[in-house]
């Protein structure tokens, strides 16, 4: 009995109580129904990623295809049209200016027996979960490009000396169309860490509005939740390529997520199959990491018919600002202290 759909009253009571946080037991005995169905709809509930209220207002019809017989069986032609446009909807709806109201438009104009529109918006957070169900975020073209350093090190064998030397992996990735660059580097210290960051701006050809580096002492000389003081090196750095610098917020995981993100991604993509060879170099490595990152950027996105690289061609590269002519020269900064003299009493 537990697998049969229930009707859509019972459904909606079920909802209620848990919402009111009622135990799963007492929901039970009070709508009639076992454990196990109680169980599969608050599941089903929480993987809408909707509150009670907003399932609620939906028709019975409406609700019947999120939680009745429409889940046991495949989506009808209405439905497959509709998943059809959402990988287009969720890579148009990363330009600035475009909103929901105006792809459902043009959706209906082309599918005029399609979804109304807010039938149209709950198919599409269910999809967008299902796809990419910890991205919650929602990033702007040219908008930000987030850099951090992995914490796993890979490393080259000095081919003189056979020592293995260690070396820090520099991670970058934009917002929107989640373009991953990195690149092995032999320090986090400012030297590098910028290097990198101007590397990663060539390898994108353009300059984001911020750059988000997380708390690290190249980038911020003293970290605050208000008013971080950033490293004068850095900043003089983005003042000459004309950007922001925003650091990631101390205790807010989710400034940094994205970049967090790749990294582990990065250990799959491109830390494993590169640990299985010997490199004597570190710009031997690097063609390496490089050679394996055009497969990562190139490689279709989860649930969409496009991949970073082809997305960042799309919609995002012309939306970055222009690279200045001349690469960021160091400016070698000095302290240096004045010997009080003391002065002289001269006898007139």
């Amino acid at each position: 009995m537990a697998n049969l759909t229930i009707s859509m009253s019972k459904i909606r009571k079920i909802l209620k109580m848990y919402s009111r946080q009622r135990a799963i037991m007492t929901i039970a005995a009070q709508a009639d129904a076992s454990r196990n169905t109680v169980k599969k709809y608050i599941a089903a509930f929480n993987d809408s990623g909707f509150t009670f209220e907003e399932v609620n207002a939906l028709n019975d019809k409406e609700l019947e295809d999120l939680f009745g017989k429409s889940r046991e069986h495949p989506p009808n032609a209405r439905m497959q049209s509709m998943l059809r446009c959402f990988p287009h909807v969720d890579k148009e709806l990363k330009r600035t200016g475009v909103n929901r109201q105006m792809l459902w438009e043009a959706y209906y104009k082309e599918f005029p027996d399609g979804y109304q529109y807010s039938q149209f918006c709950f198919y599409y957070n269910q999809w967008k979960a299902r796809v990419n169900p910890t991205m919650h975020m929602d990033h702007k073209v040219g908008d930000k490009l987030y850099v951090d350093f992995a914490g796993e090190k890979m490393s080259y064998t000095d081919k003189e000396t056979g020592e293995i030397m260690p070396v820090e992996v520099f991670v970058a990735i934009l917002g929107a169309s989640q373009l991953t660059y990195v690149e092995a580097v032999m320090s986090q210290q400012k030297e590098d860490f910028i290097a990198a960051c101007e590397n990663t701006l060539h390898f994108i050809g353009g300059v984001p509005a911020a750059i988000v580096p997380d708390n690290l002492k190249a980038a911020v000389t003293k970290s605050s939740r208000y008013e971080p003081t950033l490293n004068e090196t850095f900043e003089d750095f983005a003042d000459h390529y004309g950007t922001t610098i925003l650091p990631a917020r101390a205790y807010r995981p989710r400034d940094k997520a994205l970049v967090e993100g790749a990294v582990k991604i990065i250990y799959t993509k491109i830390y494993a199959p590169l640990n299985k060879h010997v490199y004597h170099s570190l710009t031997e490595l690097n063609t390496a990491i490089w050679q394996t990152l055009e497969g990562h950027n190139s490689q279709l996105l989860k649930g969409r018919n496009y991949s970073r690289k082809l997305q960042f061609e799309e919609i995002e590269r012309q939306t970055l600002a222009p690279l200045p002519v001349l690469r960021y020269q160091f400016k070698k900064q000095f302290q240096a202290r004045v010997i009080v003299n003391r002065q002289l009493k001269v006898d007139r």
